[in-house]
């Protein structure tokens, strides 16, 4: 299951409420002692978290499947950098930083127990079993925790304030459905700016420089076709250099197969018409404030390179907003409006 960006926590006795952790998301396969971490695109995780198959290993209950979070605890909440440093080819790396920087896999959901799917069970009946589940074996070892959740929306919007710092936002899931893979129908998430997940799908130099200047989003529409969404120039200087370097053995055409990039802007005729396309296996997840259309309507921000997620999960859907419809705005008193269209 994946989840759909809303602006505000859905209230309602049908909601329950998880926090949100800044990690990968992770699904771990468990048969006996052998275990396989996989993540949303189905990636193999187990060689870069050794510590998680080994704490998994010791809970000892034989068959299962959980839905989970892997995240490296640091003094200032979880570090999404450290986890980042572990998807590295080097085994001895991966070894010397398992025991530096200790994962752990928050555990949300329980998908099979035995020769038993839950995958058709409604939310509060998996809640409950995953419980019962860690009462009995997570209390064994401090490597697989036990997520949180309430039925409080005040308390949710208490986590929700803490988001940024301790968490990455709030989750709300329908305890009413089952678990729905592959779509973003009964889960929401709820953060404290809004985000998307964006193909690099070309870039422009720098005005007089042969640096990157600026990044190129894209996303996938229904029909397959990469489109451009907006871009991005907030690139630290002292990462110009290297970025450039990263980047330009990855030009081919045509980088984006549905809408492309213009021309200049009309409002800065000095910046560069051409852009340089990319192979579309960049991922990067981007703050912005406003959607307008089917595109950014600002410059966004970087927040941080994805390796662990496929380009073909970036898709439109991530723009769907739940904002105020035109039926809310015809309750506004008609002076008012004319007042603010002036």
């Amino acid at each position: 299951m994946e989840a759909l960006s809303v602006d505000k926590i859905p209230a309602g006795a049908e909601w329950q409420y998880e926090p949100k952790w800044d990690g990968f998301r992770c699904i771990a396969f468990c048969n006996g002692k052998k275990i396989d971490l996989h993540s949303k695109s189905g990636q193999a995780l187990g060689r870069y978290f050794p510590e998680v198959v080994t704490g998994l290993g010791e809970l000892d209950a034989g068959n299962f499947v959980l839905d989970g979070e892997i995240v490296i605890p640091g003094n200032d909440g979880f570090s999404f950098d450290a986890l980042l440093q572990r998807i590295h080819p080097a085994a001895s790396r991966v070894a010397r930083l398992s025991k530096e920087t200790p994962a752990i896999f928050v555990v949300f959901d329980l998908l099979a127990f035995g020769n038993d799917s839950l995958l058709g069970k409604p939310l509060r009946e998996r809640r409950k079993l995953l419980e019962k589940f860690s009462s009995k074996y997570f209390d064994k070892q401090n490597t697989v925790r036990l997520s949180p959740f309430t039925n409080e929306v005040s308390r949710a919007h208490k986590w929700l304030a803490k988001a940024g710092f301790v968490l990455d936002g709030i989750i709300a899931k329908r305890i009413d459905l089952p678990y729905m893979s592959g779509t973003r129908d009964g889960m929401q998430k709820i953060k404290n700016y809004r985000s998307a997940d964006c193909v690099i799908g070309g870039f422009r130099y720098a005005t007089g420089r042969r640096v990157v200047g600026s990044l190129l989003l894209g996303l996938y529409d229904r029909d397959g076709l990469l489109n451009h969404v907006g871009f991005t120039s907030g690139i630290a200087e002292a990462e110009r250099k290297s970025l450039t370097a990263k980047l330009e053995p990855l030009i081919a055409p045509p980088g984006f197969t549905g809408s492309a990039p213009g021309g200049p802007s009309r409002w800065n005729t000095g910046k560069a018409a051409e852009w340089q396309p990319l192979k579309p296996v960049l991922v990067v997840e981007v703050s912005y404030d406003h959607i307008s259309g089917d595109r950014f309507r600002h410059g966004t921000r970087i927040l941080r390179w994805r390796p662990d997620k496929k380009p073909k999960q970036c898709t439109m859907d991530q723009m769907k907003q739940q904002g105020t419809k035109t039926a809310e705005l015809l309750t506004i008193p008609r002076k008012t409006l004319r007042k603010s269209s002036r």
